[in-house]
């Protein structure tokens, strides 16, 4: 697994983010502004950056910049922003970011941008960024698009399950958001598996009886998928 550093200014999005990649089995380190990644990504070395861009002192963008600058950017960088704009987007892919996600920030797009960005080798700077994505400099790149590093998506949704596009809303208590996020997961997985509860905790990793446990915990309707012969 990978080390993965977080960086907002934002408490609530930092332990959420915090709490899902763990599960995924990273290793997370947290920032809440530019001086705190600056010394986390010469002390770790992170496989991958999640770098919100709106903070206090100095934005994502220009962090960005200046790890492209000075040759630090030696890893995947996802930059994430509540106020994302195709321009926006095309500002991050120019100065080295692999991705761009727009808050809020589904679950499946999370997971999905973290496991691209760590396939991905990272970029040495702007210069070669510019190389790798020749998108970046179009006006047909897409939020969405920026948020693949460049390729484009599907128009159609995936058929995933009826969960698998959700979004949620973070600015709320971290356990309503952690809930939410738990509720959509398992719902998604139990779609995918059609109510095989035996699969759906190998595939999630819980022993049966937690899971079940947690399935009611979180109000998920096994009847929905439930089938005799899992069950």
């Amino acid at each position: 697994m990978a080390t993965i550093l977080v960086v907002d200014d934002e408490l609530g999005i930092r332990a959420l983010l915090s709490e899902i990649l763990a599960d995924e089995g990273h290793t997370i380190e947290l920032a809440e502004n530019a001086a705190q990644a600056r010394a986390c990504r010469e002390r770790l070395r992170p496989d991958l950056v999640l770098l919100d861009i709106w903070m206090p002192d100095v934005d994502g963008i220009t962090l960005l910049k200046e790890w492209g600058a000075t040759s630090m950017l030696t890893m995947p960088v996802i930059m994430m922003s509540g106020h994302g704009t195709i321009d926006t987007a095309v500002e991050a892919t120019k100065f080295g970011a692999m991705a761009f996600l727009e808050k809020p920030i589904t679950l499946q797009k999370l997971l999905r941008a973290v496991e691209q960005g760590l396939a991905k080798p990272a970029s040495r700077g702007a210069g070669q960024a510019n190389s790798a994505h020749p998108d970046a400099t179009e006006n047909s790149l897409t939020v969405e698009a920026a948020m693949t590093g460049g390729a484009m998506l599907p128009t159609a949704p995936m058929a995933l399950g009826p969960q698998a596009e959700q979004s949620f809303d973070l600015d709320r208590p971290l356990r309503e958001a952690r809930d939410a996020f738990e509720k959509s997961y398992f719902e998604f997985h139990l779609a995918q598996e059609n109510g095989s509860m035996t699969r759906v905790a190998e595939k999630t990793g819980l022993e049966r009886t937690h899971l079940y446990r947690k399935l009611k915990q979180l109000g998920v309707d096994l009847s929905r998928n439930k089938r005799g012969s899992v069950m």
